[in-house]
């Protein structure tokens, strides 16, 4: 079993690596890093061994669509790739998420959430297997939660889209939602549509606090874009700018004072301007914000690499400065919880063994070794074999207080830590430490020390290193045009 899951790891790993060595040489240097920081979590119990911190990466440049119902995301996809592809309307119209991807065939073709499910190609490679740990029995239902779609657009060639399904407060499934952060975590860009026409905000203050709160305090807040779509509706009062300040007043009560609302419309779809003024200013208004919103996504493919180069070195700044820490932490606390159980036990069976002095059976004639080798041998083997048997309930009640110390810790841990990923490496790794045959007393963290160490400095070096390359793509800070070329090219084609 340990084989054959360390061998499909390998495999998937060995397929990317064939992929990236012609797409781009820089990544492929990264998978290999991967490879060895893989190494120090599988020492330290993070991860098992059918895992890899490079599996959990999307490594093809990814765009997601999250936002209410009829916002008009599918008007918007449709739009994009120029084709009409998903159904669009007042109503919820589709209820999956619908992974879009580029294909070579004309014809469009839809697939059932397996072909995603399956394939370690596509950012949800077993996400049954979460949906499933969420809610029981929902795993199997995969198909009612995703589908692919193939499309033959230039727009999507190198690129994957994501359109979610309407985000509705009031129906919302967990395994949804863990979808749903699944998608914001791994995603290079997401566009968060609201509908103008319903200009109070605050009725949609859980999806507000869904979608706004959870991005705040992430590293990479910046790939966020907030569009307030069907900014159309606003033109017979004249009032853009009190719908758009409605929205931005709502985004500051959920937390978020530093993003801005993107203003679009559908031309197609729109209502008629009569007035010339007001119709160039809603238009030009439309077309900066879409010409920002093209340039974002076009950027996707080059901040691809820098966003997969970034995780590699959270994942290790994580392992060293969080998991290891936090980790050491924790088993001073269970060593100190286990000692003082261990204690109360002793003292417990001194009692015993004074109250058997008191019943007129003096302990001291039980460790007299003369006394004791008179005794018939009957005696001394049924003793034996008490004492024997005494020890084995020692031992089995140590090994007992044990666990029943690092269950109530691991029970904390949530409180404790706030980010998922961190919480299950911590989590992974304390319960590695507190195995059975894992000693008591050790001073540090399995698969923890200098060694580790080491790597983890080199790993973090070597990711300063990537970043570098990377820069040598689109950077030369002395502006001489004899400036060295750079020796590995990135294909952001």
């Amino acid at each position: 079993m340990f084989t054959s899951a360390s061998s499909q790891v390998d495999r998937r790993l060995n397929s990317l690596e064939k992929h990236l060595q012609q797409e781009n040489p820089v990544l492929l240097q990264v998978v290999q890093t991967f490879r060895e920081l893989d190494q120090v979590a599988y020492r330290m119990g993070v991860i098992s061994r059918d895992d890899s911190f490079a599996t959990r990466v999307s490594w093809w440049p990814l765009i997601s669509i999250l936002g209410t119902f009829s916002s008009g995301k599918s008007t918007f996809i449709n739009t994009f790739i120029g084709q009409k592809l998903q159904r669009t309307g007042n109503q919820a119209v589709d209820d999956k998420f619908t992974v879009i991807c580029y294909s070579k065939e004309e014809k469009v073709r839809t697939l059932p959430g397996l072909a995603l499910d399956a394939d370690p190609r596509f950012p949800f490679y077993q996400i049954s297997q979460q949906i499933e740990s969420v809610v029981q029995g929902e795993g199997k239902r995969i198909d009612a939660y995703l589908q692919l779609k193939t499309c033959l657009t230039e727009k999507l060639r190198g690129k994957i889209l994501i359109d979610s399904p309407g985000f509705d407060a009031d129906a919302q499934r967990t395994s949804t939602l863990r979808i749903t952060d699944h998608i914001m975590s791994i995603s290079d860009l997401v566009l968060v549509f609201f509908d103008a026409r319903h200009p109070e905000p605050g009725a949609m203050k859980d999806t507000l606090d869904h979608l706004v709160k959870n991005t705040i305090n992430r590293a990479d807040s910046n790939k966020f874009l907030f569009i307030l779509n069907q900014m159309d509706c606003t033109v017979r009062e004249d009032n853009l700018e009190d719908v758009t300040a409605a929205w931005q007043r709502s985004l500051a009560q959920s937390g978020l004072t530093a993003g801005r609302f993107y203003q679009i419309y559908n031309l197609e779809a729109a209502l008629p301007i009569d007035d010339d003024t007001m119709r160039t200013r809603y238009e030009n208004k439309r077309q900066e914000d879409m010409d920002e919103i093209d340039e974002r996504i076009r950027r996707v493919e080059v901040e691809r690499a820098y966003r997969i180069i970034g995780v590699l070195e959270h994942t290790a700044k994580q392992l060293m400065h969080q998991v290891a820490p936090k980790t050491n932490e924790l088993l001073k606390r269970w060593r100190k919880n286990t000692l003082l159980l261990d204690f109360a036990l002793l003292v417990t069976l001194v009692g015993l063994f004074g109250a058997i002095a008191s019943a007129g059976v003096p302990v001291g004639t039980w460790l007299d070794l003369q006394t004791w080798v008179e005794r018939p041998v009957w005696v001394q083997l049924l003793v034996g074999i008490l004492a024997a048997a005494s020890l084995s309930v020692i031992v089995f009640l140590h090994f007992l207080l044990r666990k029943f110390t690092a269950t109530l810790l691991i029970k904390k841990i949530p409180n404790e830590l706030v980010d998922t990923d961190l919480r299950e490496y911590v989590e992974n790794a304390f319960l590695r430490n507190t195995r059975p045959m894992r000693p008591l007393l050790n001073v540090q963290p399995a698969g923890w020390g200098r060694l580790a160490k080491m790597k983890i400095e080199k790993v973090l070096k070597n990711s300063d290193m990537y970043v570098q390359n990377l820069n040598d793509q689109f950077t030369n800070p002395s502006g001489r045009d004899d400036a060295p070329n750079p020796t590995i090219q990135l294909d952001v084609a």
